[in-house]
C-alpha cells in the first residue's frame, strides 16, 4: 500500500538533486541503500530529486540483444529499448522509498520534461519544463527521473543522451529546478588524479574547477560526462561527486573564482576508447580539409584530436582521431571521397590510446609539457600525435603504453602526495 502523501514542502525548502549509477543501483539489496539514502536526505528537510541509471550491466545486456537480432539495429529502435533499463530502475526505486514510508513517484525523461533534439543515441537537451516534477516535490514527494532519457522536440520519438547521460538529466533538473546543490553518487569517493585502477596511489580532490573537470571529462575521465559540466557550468549549478556507499565528503566542482589556488596539476586522465584515422598523401590546397570534416560532422561523428603534417611535394598527411565505435562509419564515409580529392590512402589504426595533463596552474608556469614529454621518453613510450589547451596537454600512444604512460606522468608531477599549487595571478 502506498504511503501517504506527506504536508506539502515549503516552497523556500532547498532543493538537492541526487544522481545514482548503475553500480550503486546494481541490485536489489543497493538499491534499497539507496532508497534509505533518499529517505533521509528528504526526512532532513529537503526536497529531493533522485536521477537513476539502469541496474548494473542492464544497458550492456540490452546492447547485446539487439545486436543479436540485428547487427546494425536502426537507432530509434535502439533508443526505445534502452531507455527501458532506466524505466525498470525508477520504478523499483520509488517502491522502495514508498516502503520506508516516504511518498514517491517516479517519471520518465519525457514525463520529467527533458526536451532533445532529434539525434538519436547522443542527443542534446534543449529545454527543460519540469512542471509536472514541480507539483510533486510540491506535495512533499521524492521524485524519481529516469536518466539518459528525453523527448525529440521535432519528431516527439523517445531519444538517448549517450553514456553518461544521466549525469547530463541530474544537472540539467538542478538547473531547471533552482537546486541548492546536485550531488553525482557513484562506486568512488570522489575524482582523484588518475584512475585509481592504473595509480594506486592516485589522491581524491578536494575541489575542481568547472575548467579543469571539463578537460578532465574530455580526455577520457570517466567520473562525469562532459555535458554535464558544460550545463553545470553555463548555469550555476554547484556539482558534488562522492561515493554513494559512504557519507565522506566527495569533490567539488566550482567556478574558476571559487578556487583560491590552483594546482599546477591537477590530475591525469586517458581515454582508450578512440581511434586514429590517417588520409595520406592530401592534396595540400584550399577546401580539402573542409570537406573532409564536414562530411563527418554531417554523420554526427566527433572528431578529437587533429594532427596535419607539413606540406612536403604538394601533399601532406591529415591524421585525427574518432570513437571506436564510429570508425568504421567514419570510413565508409572517406573512402569514396579519396578519389575526389586526390588523396592516395586511409589508415586506421584503432590500437591507440590518449593519456592528458590537466591543471589550472599550468598557464603561468613553462616548461609542463617538456616534463612531460621527457617523463613519457624515460618510461620508453612513443608520442604519435600532441595536442593542447592552455591548461592541457594531450598525446595519443599505443594503447599497449597507456598504463605506463599514466604512471609515468602521475609520478613526474609528485600526484600522490600534496598538490604543488600556484597563487592564482602568479607568473
Amino acid at each position: 500500500m502506498s504511503a501517504a502523501p506527506a504536508a506539502p514542502a515549503a516552497s523556500s525548502a532547498p532543493v538537492v538533486v541526487q544522481k545514482y549509477g548503475g553500480t550503486s543501483v546494481g541490485d536489489v539489496e543497493r538499491l534499497q541503500r539507496v532508497a534509505r539514502r533518499i529517505a533521509d536526505t528528504h526526512r532532513a528537510g529537503n526536497r529531493v530529486l533522485a536521477v537513476v541509471s539502469a541496474m548494473g550491466d542492464t544497458t550492456d545486456d540490452l546492447v547485446g540483444m539487439a545486436a543479436a537480432v540485428n547487427g546494425r539495429p536502426p537507432q530509434r529502435e535502439l533508443d526505445i529499448l534502452l531507455t527501458s533499463g532506466e524505466r525498470i530502475a525508477m520504478s523499483l526505486l520509488a517502491m522502495a522509498v514508498e516502503a520506508l514510508g516516504v511518498p514517491a513517484r517516479s517519471f520518465t525523461g519525457s514525463q520529467a520534461g527533458i526536451i532533445t533534439d532529434a539525434v538519436h543515441g547522443k542527443a542534446r537537451i534543449v529545454d527543460v519544463t519540469p512542471q509536472r516534477v514541480r507539483d510533486a516535490l510540491d506535495e512533499g514527494r521524492v521524485v524519481i527521473v529516469a536518466g539518459f532519457q528525453g523527448v525529440s522536440r521535432d519528431t516527439k520519438d523517445i531519444t538517448t543522451l549517450g553514456r553518461g547521460g544521466s549525469d547530463t538529466t541530474a544537472v540539467a533538473m538542478a538547473a531547471a529546478l533552482d537546486a541548492d546543490v546536485c550531488e553525482i553518487h557513484t562506486d568512488v569517493d570522489g575524482v582523484y588524479t588518475a584512475d585509481p585502477r592504473l595509480v594506486p596511489d592516485a589522491r581524491k580532490l578536494d575541489r575542481l574547477s568547472f575548467e579543469e573537470m571539463l578537460e578532465l571529462a574530455a580526455q577520457g575521465a570517466k567520473v562525469l560526462q562532459v555535458r554535464s559540466v558544460e550545463f553545470g557550468r553555463n548555469h550555476g549549478v554547484r556539482i558534488h561527486v562522492r561515493s554513494s556507499f559512504n557519507g565522506s565528503e566527495g569533490t567539488w566542482i566550482v567556478p574558476q573564482e571559487d578556487m583560491v589556488e590552483d594546482a599546477i596539476i591537477s590530475g591525469v586522465a586517458h581515454d582508450t576508447s578512440e581511434a586514429k584515422v590517417t588520409v595520406v598523401g592530401v592534396p595540400d590546397r584550399p577546401g580539402v580539409a573542409a570537406g573532409l570534416f564536414s562530411a563527418l560532422a554531417g554523420a554526427t561523428i566527433n572528431v578529437d584530436m587533429i594532427v596535419q603534417n607539413v606540406s612536403s611535394a604538394g601533399r601532406t598527411d591529415i591524421s585525427f582521431t574518432v570513437p571506436r565505435g564510429e570508425v568504421d562509419e567514419a570510413r565508409e564515409l572517406l573512402a569514396p571521397r579519396l578519389g575526389e580529392i586526390g588523396a592516395e590512402d586511409l589508415v586506421v589504426d584503432p590500437a591507440v590510446a590518449k593519456v592528458s595533463l590537466v591543471g589550472a596552474g599550468m598557464k603561468t608556469h613553462p616548461g609542463v609539457a617538456a616534463r612531460m614529454f621527457t617523463a613519457l621518453s624515460a618510461a620508453g613510450v612513443n608520442i604519435q600525435m600532441i595536442s593542447t589547451s592552455t591548461i592541457r596537454v594531450s598525446v595519443v600512444v599505443a594503447d599497449a603504453d597507456v598504463a605506463t604512460a599514466v604512471r609515468a606522468v602521475h609520478d613526474e608531477f609528485a600526484l600522490a602526495g600534496d598538490a604543488v599549487v600556484a597563487e592564482q595571478g602568479a607568473g
